[in-house]
C-alpha cells in the first residue's frame, strides 16, 4: 500500500457523523482551504450544481436560538420531501445506528424525553461554530443531487483530513424557507441538507459512537 493510499483510506475510516463540538472557530484560511478542495468534486458534465453557504457567528447564533422553537412549534418547511420511514434491512440499519447514539450517552429506548431532548441538538448544531447549507438550484433534479452528494462527502473528508469533524443533518432542511429568509437566499435554491463542523469535543461521550457497516457482500457485487 502506498503512502497516499493509506492516508486516504485513514482519513475515510476517521469521518463520523460528529455530534458535540469546541466553541472554538476555525480559521478563515482554513475554511478557503476546506471548502477550495471540495470544489473539486466530480459532476455530471462539470456542471457543479450546487450552492453553499457558510454560516459563522452572529448569523449562525440567530439561527440556533430560532429554529428549535419553530421546529417544536410545528413550522416546517421541505424543498425535499422526506418520510423517514424505512422498511426491511434499511429499517434495521436505522435503528442499529440511532441506538448506537443512545447508548453512547446512555439514553434507553424508554426515555423519549432524553431521545426527544437530543434529537433537538440538531436545531443547534450541536453546539458547532459553523454550519453549511448545501442548496440544489432549480431545476436540477434527482441526477444534480447526486452530484451535490459528491460535493457533500469530498467536503467532509476534506473537513476529516484538516482536523476538524462534521455532521451532516437532512433535519436542518426541515426549514428551508426561515433558513433562506435568514441568509437573503433566492427561492429558486433548494435546500437538500445542512452540515454542522468544526474541532470536535474530544471529551464528549457521544463523539466516542462508532455505527457498523454492512458487510461488503451485501453492497457489492463484483461480475467478471
Amino acid at each position: 500500500m502506498t503512502n497516499q493510499a493509506r492516508i486516504f483510506d485513514e482519513t475515510v475510516a476517521g469521518r463520523r457523523s460528529l455530534r458535540a463540538y469546541l466553541p472554538q472557530p476555525v480559521d478563515a484560511q482554513t475554511l478557503e482551504t476546506v471548502f477550495s478542495v471540495a470544489q473539486r468534486a466530480p459532476s455530471s458534465c462539470n456542471t457543479q450544481p450546487w450552492l453553499v453557504h457558510v454560516v459563522s457567528g452572529d448569523s449562525l447564533n440567530a439561527l440556533r436560538e430560532e429554529m428549535p422553537t419553530r421546529f417544536m412549534a410545528g413550522d416546517m418547511s421541505l424543498d425535499f420531501p422526506s418520510s423517514g420511514m424505512y422498511e426491511g434491512v434499511y429499517k434495521e440499519r436505522q435503528y442499529g445506528s440511532a441506538q448506537a447514539l443512545y447508548d453512547a450517552v446512555n439514553i434507553t429506548r424508554q426515555d423519549k424525553a432524553a431521545r426527544q431532548q437530543q434529537f433537538m441538538r440538531n436545531f443547534t448544531f450541536f453546539d458547532a461554530p459553523h454550519a453549511a447549507f448545501l442548496f440544489l438550484p432549480e431545476p436540477f433534479g434527482l441526477r444534480e443531487a447526486v452530484d451535490l452528494g459528491m460535493y457533500a462527502q469530498t467536503l467532509m473528508l476534506a473537513i476529516t483530513a484538516h482536523g476538524l469533524g462534521s455532521c451532516p443533518q437532512t433535519s436542518l432542511s426541515y426549514q428551508a424557507d426561515f433558513v433562506r429568509e435568514q441568509l437573503g437566499i433566492d427561492a429558486s435554491n433548494k435546500l437538500v441538507l445542512g452540515l454542522s463542523f468544526g474541532y470536535p469535543d474530544p471529551d464528549a461521550p457521544i463523539n466516542a459512537c462508532v455505527t457498523n457497516r454492512a458487510a461488503l457482500s451485501d453492497a457489492v457485487i463484483f461480475h467478471s
